[in-house]
């Protein structure tokens, strides 16, 4: 057996690794805020906008593959440089943009791949690695909710930025602000990728790759994961034209985005725990099957602030806690060796169903003139989610003997 590095310290690792995700979920829960200064400012159409920030969602996807790939080879520390310096470039971008090409290359493709390098596939890499199994699922849980911190804490920074700087100059200051990202990636440098050799591992990708999709639990995680981004994305995105749609108050709609990242603080963490000490699959069943019951209340009783309120706390509650759990499960089936890149194939689903999500409903309202047909594929989606997940399989997989590399 090969010497295992020593490990860093844990409070290290979830500080720092906690602070660079609420930075960058943090920026990019707000960017619903630019739509209109922009589209105003550019004389473009909303399309536009929506089009760079699907792009965003599945060039993160993809791009998040190989960040994973990357930083499961080379470590995390690598790669979150390159992430924060794109996220820099991209943010820049937006703010420069002349064009809507050029707008979806920047804030679209840029951007996202910035985010592939920066947020939970790459910090769960290193939380895997460096973190005992029997507090791994607390310390994801941790991570996400200091994550859904900085959505709640980074809406209102952003919302007066532009208040006082002006859309293009508030872009500007964050763009700045995100490099950040930069000396707290230090403190995530992992013993055993320092030097030149990359650590010994006793599985190729490709037969990991292999391992993992003819595996159904695989395949079924991921299937769940691809409901989580329709429904997250689509109701990030789109609920503050469905309330304004309904004669209520841009303001009901601020404080709604702000309820779902405080409610998801607790959500997160609640899940990351639970995961410690019951079946991850049952989280995630009750996590998918609640989220299509209250989509259904909240659509049959009468609209009203109050009701938006407890919708937007409850949803927020079940908005990421289905990560801890979903990653957690693929580290306990596989190991950590290649947690960051399989990591980043089910969340590549998640970003797929975002991008059906911010689409179709964009695509469906132009058509009908309504949400109504999105709201109701969210609520089949969750009951679906919510059944798939019960046959996972949580128990470390059998190999017959250790693959060569």
């Amino acid at each position: 057996m090969h010497m295992n590095p020593p490990k860093l310290s844990m409070f290290q690792v979830l500080a720092c690794g906690a602070a660079i995700v609420t930075l960058s979920m943090g920026v990019r829960h707000g960017f619903g805020l630019w739509l209109q200064p922009i589209t105003q400012e550019m004389g473009w159409t909303r399309q536009s906008f929506a089009f760079a920030i699907a792009l965003q969602n599945l060039s993160w996807g993809v791009i998040g593959i190989f960040a994973g790939m990357a930083a499961d080879r080379f470590g995390a520390f690598r790669v979150l440089m390159g992430g924060a310096v794109l996220y820099g470039l991209g943010l820049a971008g937006m703010a420069l943009s002349p064009t809507p090409l050029l707008f979806a290359l920047t804030t679209g493709l840029l951007i996202g791949a910035a985010q592939a390098g920066t947020t939970y596939a790459v910090i769960y890499g290193v939380l895997g690695r460096q973190i005992a199994p029997e507090r791994r699922s607390w310390a994801m849980g941790v991570a996400a909710a200091a994550g859904s911190f900085g959505q709640f804490l980074m809406v209102p920074v952003e919302g007066w930025l532009i208040a006082s700087l002006g859309w293009q100059q508030a872009l500007l200051a964050l763009s700045m602000a995100v490099l950040l990202i930069i000396p707290l990636a230090f403190g995530l440098r992992e013993p055993g990728f320092q030097g030149a050799a990359p650590p010994k591992r006793d599985q190729t990708i490709g037969h990991a790759l292999r391992e993992a999709f003819s595996y159904p639990s695989f395949n079924l995680l991921m299937a769940g994961y691809f409901v989580c981004g329709f429904q997250v994305v689509f109701i990030g995105v789109h609920m503050p034209s469905y309330l304004k749609d309904n004669g209520l108050s841009p303001q009901v709609a601020s404080y709604a985005l702000a309820l779902i990242g405080l409610f998801n603080v607790f959500g997160t963490y609640i899940a990351g725990t639970l995961g410690q000490r019951m079946p991850r699959r049952f989280i995630l069943s009750f996590i998918y099957l609640a989220r299509a019951v209250a989509i259904s209340i909240f659509l049959l009783v009468p609209l009203s602030p109050l009701s938006v309120y407890i919708f937007s706390a409850v949803m927020g509650t079940l908005w990421l806690s289905t990560v801890p759990p979903t990653n957690a499960t693929i580290a306990q089936i596989f190991g950590v060796q290649h947690l960051s890149m399989l990591g980043g194939f089910v969340f590549c689903s998640h970003q797929l169903g975002s991008f059906m999500g911010v689409w179709l409903g964009g695509y469906l309202y132009d058509a009908t003139g309504s949400y109504d047909i999105v709201w109701y594929i969210a609520i089949g989606l969750g009951v679906l989610a919510g059944l798939v997940n019960l046959p996972i399989k949580e128990a470390p997989i059998q190999r017959a003997q250790p693959q060569a590399a």
